[in-house]
């Protein structure tokens, strides 16, 4: 694994990229507003997530990826692209949330047309093994009606510590979740 670090567009803050076996973690970008409309619009991965709202508009994947480069921004959003593998060079996302005393909270989805491909595990993975935010821990929550995604922490190491429940803005609903922490070195 190799990790270099990258300016962000128009951000002064840096971010790295990160090349996995088969992937490249890089800092999400304008160049990807075509498909990251287009993938989150498809209501099974707006469903999977708290943040995105279903229809998704224009806008809100304008908005999203502004936070994403912004220099004050308080997560670190990656694009997971597969050119390595001869995939497009835009498959999902995986994101760090900076909390306090040295802990994040990881958050990914990959496009349905990539799903079952093992994409998110290795991102997951990436990431966690590289741990750009010097974390001691890092926390998941997946909603209980996804044990694909479950099973992608616990690959990687995750323990379950509890039953909580979050809102989805696609669902309109609080959604029963299953919460996940790793810790790190």
């Amino acid at each position: 694994m190799t990790i270099r670090f990258t300016k962000t567009p128009a951000v002064s803050r840096t971010q790295p990229s990160i090349e996995a076996d088969h992937l490249i973690l890089r800092p999400l970008g304008r160049q990807d507003a075509a498909l990251l409309h287009i993938y989150t619009s498809d209501r099974r991965v707006a469903e999977g997530t708290r943040s995105i709202p279903h229809p998704l508009t224009a806008a809100a994947t304008q908005a999203y990826i502004d936070a994403a480069v912004a220099e004050d921004r308080d997560e670190d959003v990656w694009a997971i692209d597969g050119r390595p593998q001869g995939a497009p060079s835009f498959l999902g996302v995986v994101s760090l949330k900076s909390l306090d005393r040295n802990q994040s909270q990881i958050g990914y989805w990959v496009a349905p047309d990539f799903w079952h491909a093992g994409i998110a595990s290795s991102a997951v993975k990436a990431l966690l093994d590289t741990n750009p935010h010097r974390n001691k821990t890092v926390f998941a929550e997946v909603f209980q009606d996804n044990p694909v995604s479950a099973r992608v922490l616990t690959n990687a190491g995750f323990d379950y510590i509890g039953d909580a429940e979050a809102h989805s803005l696609a669902r309109h609903a609080t959604v029963p979740t299953w919460t996940y922490l790793r810790k790190l070195a």
